[in-house]
């Protein structure tokens, strides 16, 4: 099939991009069955490659306090997986090839194909809508790709040394040969935030058969999504906002079924846009991924997201279960129940404390069993964001949202200490830690000449 080829075209490009021998790429004679994309439709067939498209690293989950495994299953894993459990400073030990770096940047590749492409096409009455489709959307994967990087392999955003710190690479053309340094931090989220501000108004509403394509409620929650990382709470607000005035539906939680393996179907009324981890061993619903017992102790009998978030074994512990995408593997992508409470903590810091506590209400009285939630109350903005921020730990559990949280609210002084306790030895992660970065994989530093991030 034509599409096979075409991405068998980027795949190609890719292995150049990672490899560690530029130049063998580099004499490689090109195959003569591959077609190399050049017309609308095939952009968008590349753009459709959701098994690419819709991975998200594990890496920062997997860093969290969301749950643990057992020591015997931890000595079983891949040594990146076995390191980053316990925060160690070199999680590679030298091995390369690591998809929490790698697939974002194939997304990367792909989106700059199409945005290089379109400069080829000429706009038409009969093509605008299309053209302004593809690049809105190449925008928005690659704004996804590079925010997903930064949560990983930069820093925490403080505004005041963001201009010094270490950013990501911001690879802005298909141009194998073309040498980047790392950006700053500040250049990362500026790159990211100008990706979402041109693709907000090339794109439309929802298209719910096809949500693996960007679209303009998707593109504000990224965006709030963004702007909170950055602690730039107005703003973040505001998208949030923006994007609940196009796309505010939310799941009444009492018409799913609790003994269902995985409760929730793909398509409902709270995602706009799907994405999931990437292949892991650990960081999925399963036996051996054991829920944070501090973090199932704050969900009350009445609460139905006990029993539609989790489920007990036989060995008495407690598991995850499937999310937003009725797959085994972590729902990472948006959804409404996200913007509400971004919403509800961005008014709580505003000292809009009505309205704060309105949009929790607004969630959670569709996550109670009928009849049993009592509204939230608060009488100072710091006792409702303390609420709210506990809801949403719980509404977002192996969703890819922790690690981020951890990592800015300890910026704003929450003092989070992640901890794990492995063969009776006690692991921590300060706040403030270098090691909130992870490393660059080796075979990057060697092929991009990185400086590598502080151990």
């Amino acid at each position: 099939m034509k599409v096979k080829n075409i991405c068998g075209c980027l795949f190609i490009l890719y292995l150049g991009i990672i490899s560690c021998n530029k130049k063998e790429f580099l004499d490689e004679k090109p195959n003569s069955n591959v077609v190399v994309p050049t017309t609308l439709d095939d952009f968008q067939q590349l753009l459709d490659n959701e098994v690419l498209l819709g991975l998200t690293p594990a890496l920062g989950e997997l860093s969290a306090d969301n749950f643990y495994i057992m020591p015997g299953y931890w000595q079983l894993l891949s040594k990146k997986e076995k390191n980053g459990y316990i925060w160690a400073a070199d999680i590679y030990e030298g091995e390369g090839k690591v998809t929490d770096w790698n697939t974002p940047y194939e997304q990367v590749l792909y989106a700059n194909v199409v945005l290089d492409g379109l400069k080829n096409v000429d706009i038409t009455p009969d093509n605008q809508q299309q053209w302004n489709f593809l690049k809105g959307s190449a925008l928005f994967i690659r704004a996804y790709a590079f925010y997903n990087l930064a949560q990983i392999f930069a820093l925490p955003y403080r505004a005041e040394t963001a201009t010094s710190d270490l950013g990501i690479p911001l690879k802005l053309t298909p141009n194998v040969d073309e040498v980047i340094k790392r950006s700053t931090l500040e250049e990362t989220y500026s790159q990211i935030l100008n990706d979402l501000s041109a693709a907000k108004d090339l794109l439309p509403i929802p298209v719910t058969s096809y949500l693996n394509r960007p679209n303009k409620p998707a593109v504000n929650a990224l965006l709030a999504r963004v702007y909170l990382t950055m602690r730039k709470f107005d703003e973040a607000g505001a998208a949030a906002d923006n994007c609940l005035q196009l796309f505010n539906g939310i799941i009444d939680y009492n018409i799913k079924d609790p003994s269902a393996p995985r409760p929730f179907e793909r398509n409902n009324v709270e995602t706009m846009y799907q994405s999931r981890f990437v292949e892991t061993n650990v960081v999925k619903p399963s036996s051996t991924c054991i829920v944070d017992t501090n973090l199932y102790s704050l969900y009350a009998p009445n609460d139905l997201r006990r029993t539609l978030f989790f489920t007990v074994n036989s060995a008495g512990r407690v598991n995850f279960k499937g999310g937003y995408n009725s797959t085994s593997f972590g729902f990472t992508g948006l959804a409404t129940d996200e913007m509400y409470l971004t919403r509800a903590e961005c008014r709580a810091r505003a000292g809009d404390v009505i309205n704060a506590m309105n949009d929790l209400n607004t969630l959670l009285k569709q996550r109670w069993k009928t009849g049993t939630f009592v509204p939230y109350t608060a009488t100072t903005k710091e006792e409702a964001l303390i609420k709210i921020l506990i809801e949403r730990r719980k509404e977002m559990p192996l969703r890819g949202i922790r690690w981020t949280d951890i990592r800015r609210l300890n910026v704003g002084n929450a003092n989070i200490v992640p901890k794990r306790i492995l063969n009776n030895r006690l692991d921590s992660l300060p706040v403030n830690s270098p090691l909130y970065a992870l490393p660059i994989p080796p075979d990057a530093i060697l092929m991009g000449h990185y400086e590598q991030n502080v151990r």
